[in-house]
């Protein structure tokens, strides 16, 4: 069975979040691992808004999925920044870095790829064997196939 692909761009506000959210969960229905992508969208697109340039006036962050029978593939591209993402531990000071942690937990692979003029945070899902075969493997409407 082909892999597909979905992307979609959202403004860089905060309620853009819920709709990352609810792009990733339309997709994925019926996946296994459905719950665990909101979750790790819901995380890397709230960073791009944050700490990114994504939050300037008309910013925008940028969700694909590549879904595999056995993998799903998750990025948020945002608009750069100074400062590369970094994670940070429990009970530090420092105030964010937790969204990341929690990510690199939950994902079985993550990573970052760009500089600061766009990153890529990516997290990589494996479906449970048991799952993928009950997984519904069909593209949404309006996919492209890669």
């Amino acid at each position: 069975m082909a892999a597909w692909r979905m992307s979609r761009s959202f403004l860089g506000t905060p309620p853009s979040v819920t709709e990352a959210r609810r792009f990733v969960t339309t997709f994925l229905a019926g996946w296994p691992l459905v719950d665990t992508a909101e979750l790790i969208v819901s995380e890397l697109a709230t960073n791009a808004i944050r700490h990114s340039a994504t939050k300037r006036f008309g910013g925008r962050f940028h969700v694909e999925i590549q879904a595999e029978r056995h993998r799903v593939w998750l990025g948020v591209t945002d608009e750069g920044g100074p400062d590369a993402p970094a994670m940070h531990t429990p009970g530090g000071e420092e105030e964010g870095g937790r969204g990341l942690l929690l990510v690199a937990t939950l994902a079985d692979s993550y990573g970052v790829r760009g500089d600061e003029y766009g990153r890529t945070v990516w997290a990589t899902l494996l479906v449970p064997v048991a799952g993928a075969a009950s997984a519904p493997f069909r593209p949404g409407a309006g996919e492209s196939r890669g």
